[in-house]
Formats: C-alpha cells, structure tokens, sequence
C-alpha cells in the first residue's frame, strides 16, 4: 500500500512540474518514484522516506544545476528563418525597395531592400530581417 501512494506522489509530482517548469518537482517526483520501488522491495516507511530525502536531495543539488546549465545553453541557439538574421546574401538580380532576388547559402530568396537603395548583382549583402517570405536586406555586408 505504501508504495502505491508514492507511486502516486511521484505521478502527481512530475505532473505539477508542467506548471512549474523549475525542474524541482519533477527531481521530487522522480525520488518518490525511488521510494516506492524500495517500499514495493519491502522496505518499512521510515525506510521509504530516507530512501526520499537521499534521492530527493541529491537530484536536486547534483542533476538540476546540470540540467538547468543544460537548457539554458539551447536558448541562445537560433534555427529557421531567425538563423538566416544576420547572414550575408548576394544580390542575383537586382534589389531595390520593392523587389530582387538574393542567394543565402544555398538557397535564392525574394528580397527588398532596406533603406530602398538599388543594389546590383553580385553585390553583397546582410539580412536583416525576413518578413515573410521576403528577405528585407541592407547593402555593405
């Protein structure tokens, strides 16, 4: 009976985690998972609650700091059309303020220009933003 209440705490723990996003229930949860597997093994429930505490503790001050570091690495990581921000084009035919076509990687994009300027073919150029599917670019790259 006393490991399916920690199977249950534990359920009810890493659900709440969704809400929080902190990654301190989900470290409970996953030690209340740890002490009803020792109280399934027959341990008594002071037994159980140590077996808690140890496991509890140790995610959080040993796994969470890494996880965090973990994550907050991945934030700084641009993908898609944010990627191409910054990135020099080259103009294929000619850009103004209202159309033109641009190579980014390997790709050729419609594109406009910036401040409305002319830019001819095989100029580069910096995007500086995409809007749509328009590559709004910005000469002297």
């Amino acid at each position: 009976m006393a490991a399916l209440i920690w199977l249950i705490l534990g359920v009810v723990l890493v659900a709440a985690e969704v809400l929080s996003g902190d990654f301190v229930l989900v470290m409970l949860g996953l030690a209340a998972f740890g002490a009803a597997g020792a109280s399934a093994l027959g341990a008594d429930v002071v037994v159980s609650a140590i077996v808690f505490g140890v496991v509890s503790l140790g995610l959080v001050a040993g796994a969470r700091p890494a996880i965090k570091r973990r994550m907050a690495l991945g934030q700084g990581h641009r993908s898609g059309v944010e990627a191409l921000v910054g990135s020099t084009a080259v103009v294929v035919s000619t850009v103004d303020g209202h159309g033109g076509r641009v190579r980014i990687g390997g790709e050729v994009w419609s594109a406009r220009s910036l401040d409305r300027e002319v830019i001819e073919p095989g100029a580069e150029v910096t995007v500086v933003e995409i809007s749509g599917a328009t590559a709004v670019v910005l000469s002297g790259a």
